[in-house]
């Protein structure tokens, strides 16, 4: 089924195309994307076809514009524009792209939450896979992370940290204004158009793909079944995401359940007595469940841990080139032969 339209309009020619770049790289959009640079082009452009959604900045709009049916217009400001705007949403321009396209979503998702509309299927299928251990301190996390940069080169990739204690504040020296207990609460009130409310919420390391982690433990350890359920099939259902990579941690309850729906399952281990010893808890207690499937599918690592050169500055990303990412690129060219 055909995209619908996202519109960008700015007389800027430079910042249009430039912007109009920035999100053909982001694979995670259900848009097709239009950039014009003049009003006499958008305005041509929207008799023929339908626009849902235009950024458009104060100076190049217009009546008639107005007058196009366009689901949702959103000003792309430059500090001050005239009054007869504010009516309508509007985002500062002089900011990155990334913060951009975050605060134009979520715009966008309290207008559809209001007036909910049904969004076109993608796809049907989407591959899940699963980094999980029920050791501590195997590099569960950063193999995560760094498969997931890896992957996110060729690919769409989401990648979901379900930790109680994920550090990624920390981590990546920044705080992040929504996070993963927000979307539950989405999930929780039924929302109609989740993937716009998630698309809001979405960080970017390196073409990858995050939703920040939890910063509570209990909004992770009380997040039931079904609500896992109906956030995996609409990701699965209305994203534009081709991967899905959770990152499990111990605080899950239906972490079994879970891993059920990975096609894949990475598990770093260790080969000292105490953590073999676990893992053979780990096992048995999988089969006393019927749980043998996911032993099937369960690739078990042993990953190297000579990561001395990598700063904490710039920890994710440089995992990609580290000893781990040469690591995870050999496995994955092995899987493909």
């Amino acid at each position: 089924m055909k995209k619908n339209i996202f519109a960008v309009c700015d007389l800027e020619v430079d910042y249009a195309f430039n912007f109009m770049d920035y999100l053909n790289q982001k694979k995670n959009l259900p848009f097709e994307i239009q950039a014009f640079t003049t009003a006499e082009s958008l305005l041509a452009y929207g008799k023929e076809n339908h626009i849902e959604l235009l950024l458009i900045s104060d100076k190049a709009m217009r009546k008639e514009i107005r007058e196009l049916g366009i689901g949702k217009i959103i000003i792309l400001s430059e500090g001050v524009h005239p009054p007869e705007l504010d009516q309508y949403s509007s985002v500062y321009k002089y900011q990155s792209s990334a913060n951009v396209i975050r605060e134009v979503m979520a715009c966008y998702g309290e207008e559809k939450a209001l007036n909910p509309v049904t969004f076109p299927v993608l796809k049907k299928t989407m591959e899940i896979i699963g980094v999980y251990s029920p050791l501590g301190r195997c590099l569960k996390t950063s193999f995560a992370l760094a498969l997931g940069q890896i992957l996110a080169k060729d690919k769409a990739v989401l990648y979901l940290n379900l930790e109680e204690y994920s550090g990624f504040e920390e981590l990546l020296g920044k705080k992040f204004p929504t996070n993963l207990s927000d979307l539950f609460y989405y999930v929780r009130q039924g929302n109609e158009n989740l993937i716009h409310r998630m698309n809001g919420m979405i960080q970017t390391v390196n073409n990858l793909d995050f939703i920040p982690p939890v910063r509570m433990p209990s909004d992770i350890r009380t997040v039931c079944w079904e609500d896992w359920e109906r956030l995996l099939q609409e990701i699965t259902l209305h994203s534009s995401y081709e991967v899905l990579i959770l990152d499990m941690g111990s605080g899950v309850d239906e972490n079994f359940q879970l891993l059920d729906l990975c096609g894949k399952i990475y598990m770093p281990v260790l080969k000292d007595a105490v953590s073999v010893c676990k893992m053979t808890q780990f096992e048995n207690l999988l089969r006393i469940w019927n749980k043998d499937k996911i032993l099937e599918k369960t690739e078990k690592l042993h990953l190297p841990f000579h990561m001395d050169s990598i700063s904490s500055e710039s920890y994710v990303e440089q995992l990609v080139w580290s000893e781990l990412g040469d690591h995870i690129r050999k496995l994955l060219r092995k899987e493909r032969s």
